[in-house]
């Protein structure tokens, strides 16, 4: 949904792209960090902020969703609950609610029920194992992700423990048709089993269409759960029996999660494969199924749906290339250029142990030398620093640190952290740099690497105001030695980033519209050129070019307008429209290539279906379809596409032809993108808890997996691979940094210094 006149544009550090939706007590916003991660966010309505139990109740909401985390259900990234307008940010699910689903689509069947009755026991299991009751499970707050439902939405939950919550002040708070008996008659006796009923409910709705329990008015429904047997007509045995024992009225004598899971299981079994239907997107989008499912309603139409669903905001793409390699979508866009920084991109058991697979080739033709000195050391970004600022400033919650690496250092950046480089081969931190404005304390500000050149750091710093709003912005150049500042310029406050090329940095300066080329090393001003009016502009690089894409800023309108920009004279070639907004991959034999994606009809994900290949010379184009559509994050390198899904599929898939090389399955939920080592023939990924893994590039073999190293398990924010000469360096979303060999990835690391 488009922004509303009086949306903010930004908040707390993240740009405000449109709208997911709006309620009574607040707005969802779709966002983006300086990072490049999407989020949904979440801010509080104004009347409802200045009232001190809403604000109260807010807070707890933050902190039960923190304590959930889990691949089905969307953890928090970042939140304020103290500024003049409350928000939280959460994981972005590209996708719609499952209401969505079924209104535009009609009931779930098939294949499609088993995943979401699954993914949903496996979601309430994460939440109650953190010890908090979701109390609002209805299909409004699930929505439909690639691997599986995500729930979402925790404003009423509560510890499980806790029979003293600030939503027990004798309102009735919840959805009556999906609501337990206990939540009407007695709110402080609600407990797990509260959400098993809201379950049951839910997945009847979903296969019939209709609550167990509707009646014409809130207060008939409500009775009608107190009272009556659930009308589950429609619903075939034995899936029926199921969800009869979810919906009984007194609480113990419903079955717990696990008993649920096994019985789920066995009533919808999962079909061969000969019999699965055509999935063309994310769970949902059935286009063909079986007649008779088992437990799913005789005698109904099958709905297809044509929408494109609330949850992807406008019909613009909602995935844009990042600025910077970070944590959770490491871009292979910035600084691709030889002797500059290489960034790399990037949640699981942590009891997997490293287990490698044949490989084809020997070791000393695969594994690259290690760097001189080089031990498998593992720190953090908040280590005591050797010059600068020593002690690291402190801030709760995920950091997600921006990290790259340049001839044996590593330069990190991001969330409440200041710019600092570690050694690549002992995991010392040599300077952190003094950089924020005086008085500033650490929530407040967030920093990135831009790149290095000749001895010198380029990094950028955002601050916000106390009230989460962007106040200033600016480039600050470093010496690579010792970490003190060389020069900084100020840069507008909407820039979404800015970039290096060619020894030059590019920023956006005044109010956004003018591009300006800056020395790497002195700052002085080489060029300057004026960007489209009425334009949205992003800048990008890549192979020691600089790129920029503008949208056109209409809700009408999806024009783009982008530049080849020539980083010695500043010189802009403008190509009209040469392939859809967000979808810029990276160069290939002098071409742009651009992956192009749609929205589905069915789950309103995105699906990549074809390649454009620009000669930026004339403008001539080259469209490529896909021979079958993908979805997950794309990355180009070494001349091959690489798609990734938050279920740890990897695709490899020619951007010449658009047909797929090989496929292959990890074990790591929610890896970022892919990295590939200098000579091509390894390709590396890992998950939030910082478990990596290698593939052969050729064939697509898993070569190894290997444990977590991350203190937060639950983080569903990918981590970072980088390249350090022959050894590898992790980065993870809770500040975690470590190295490993991958000739041998199960050595046990040492504490850094």
């Amino acid at each position: 949904m488009p922004l509303h006149k009086d949306d903010p544009r930004t908040l707390g550090g993240y740009k405000i792209l449109d709208r997911l939706g709006a309620g009574g007590m607040g707005v969802v916003y779709r966002a983006r960090s300086r990072s490049g991660r999407e989020v949904a966010l979440k801010v509080v309505h104004a009347q409802y902020a200045e009232d001190a139990v809403f604000r109260a109740r807010f807070r707890q909401e933050i902190e039960a969703v923190r304590k959930v985390s889990g691949a089905f259900t969307a953890p928090v990234v970042d939140a304020d609950p103290d500024v003049a307008r409350p928000w939280m940010a959460t994981q972005y699910v590209p996708g719609r609610s499952l209401a969505d689903r079924i209104r535009e689509g009609g009931p779930i069947r098939g294949v499609e029920v088993r995943r979401v009755a699954l993914g949903l026991v496996e979601a309430l299991r994460d939440i109650h194992r953190a010890g908090v009751v979701h109390r609002d499970l209805k299909p409004a707050n699930v929505l439909i992700a690639e691997d599986g439902p995500r729930v979402i939405d925790f404003g009423i939950s509560r510890a499980a423990e806790n029979h003293n919550t600030l939503t027990e002040t004798g309102q009735m708070i919840g959805t009556p048709p999906f609501m337990s008996p206990e939540q009407f008659t007695d709110a402080r006796s609600v407990g797990p089993a509260s959400d098993v009923f809201s379950l049951g409910a839910l997945l009847a709705y979903s296969i019939t269409g209709r609550g167990p329990f509707d009646a014409d008015s809130p207060y008939l429904t409500a009775y009608r759960v107190v009272h009556n047997q659930p009308e589950l007509d429609g619903v075939a045995r034995p899936l029926r029996d199921v969800l009869e024992r979810c919906l009984v009225k007194e609480a113990k004598d419903r079955p717990g999660l696990d008993e649920l899971a096994h019985e789920f299981a066995v009533v919808l079994p999962e079909p061969a494969e000969d019999e699965l239907p055509t999935m063309t997107l994310r769970v949902g989008a059935l286009r063909s199924g079986a007649e008779t499912d088992p437990g799913i309603a005789v005698g109904r139409t099958t709905g297809t749906g044509t929408g494109t669903g609330s949850g992807t905001g406008s019909g613009r793409r909602g995935r844009t290339r990042p600025l910077w390699a970070v944590v959770g979508t490491v871009c292979a866009l910035a600084l691709g250029l030889a002797g500059y920084m290489r960034f790399g991109p990037g949640f699981a058991d942590d009891t997997s142990r490293v287990s490698p697979a044949p490989s084809t080739a020997s070791a000393s033709s695969r594994w690259a030398a290690l760097p001189a000195g080089w031990k498998p050391w593992q720190s953090t970004v908040s280590e005591q620093a050797e010059k600068g600022v020593k002690k690291a400033p402190g801030a709760d919650g995920d950091q997600s640190p921006l990290c790259g690496t340049d001839q044996g250092a590593v330069y990190c950046a991001g969330n409440a952290i200041l710019p600092e480089r570690i050694d690549g081969s002992t995991g010392r931190t040599l300077w952190r740099a003094d950089v924020a404005p005086s008085g500033t304390p650490a929530d407040l500000y967030l920093s990135s690497i831009v790149g290095v050149h000749d001895g010198v750091v380029l990094a950028q710093m955002l601050v916000n105001d106390k009230e989460g709003w962007t106040k200033e912005q600016f480039v600050v150049a470093l010496d690579s030695g010792s970490g003190e500042r060389i020069w900084s310029r100020k840069v507008s406050v909407d820039s979404p980033g800015s970039v290096y090329a060619a020894g030059v940095a590019l920023m956006q300066e005044g109010d956004g519209r003018t591009l300006t080329g800056r020395s790497a090393v002195d700052g002085r001003q080489r060029w300057k050129r004026s960007l489209p009016a009425g334009y949205i502009c992003s800048l990008f690089a890549k192979d020691d070019r600089p790129f920029v894409e503008c949208v056109i800023d209409k809700e009408d309108s999806d024009a783009t307008r982008f530049f080849v920009v020539d980083p010695a004279g500043g010189s802009l070639r403008p190509l009209k429209s040469p392939a859809a907004s967000g979808s810029f991959a990276g160069v290939l034999n002098g071409r742009l290539v651009f992956v192009e994606s749609k929205e589905s009809a069915l789950s309103g994900d995105l699906s990549y279906s074809r390649i454009v290949r620009v000669d930026p010379a004339d403008g001539k184009r080259q469209v490529t379809d896909l021979s079958e559509n993908y979805q997950g994050s794309v990355v180009l390198t070494h001349g091959t596409l690489y798609f990734t899904t938050s279920s740890g599929k990897v695709t490899a898939v020619s951007p010449r032809t658009g047909v797929r090389k090989w496929e292959a399955r990890t074990t790591l939920e929610t890896p970022g993108d892919v990295t590939v080592d200098d000579s091509g023939r390894t390709v590396y990924l890992a998950s939030g808890s910082g478990r990596v893994a290698a593939l052969d590039a050729a064939k697509g073999t898993v070569l190894w997996e290997s444990s977590a190293r991350a203190e937060v398990l639950g983080s569903a924010i990918p981590s970072t691979v980088l390249l350090n000469e022959g050894a590898l360096v992790v980065v993870t979303a809770d500040g975690t940094v470590f190295t490993l060999d991958p000739a041998h990835p199960d050595r046990t690391p040492v504490s850094a210094g």
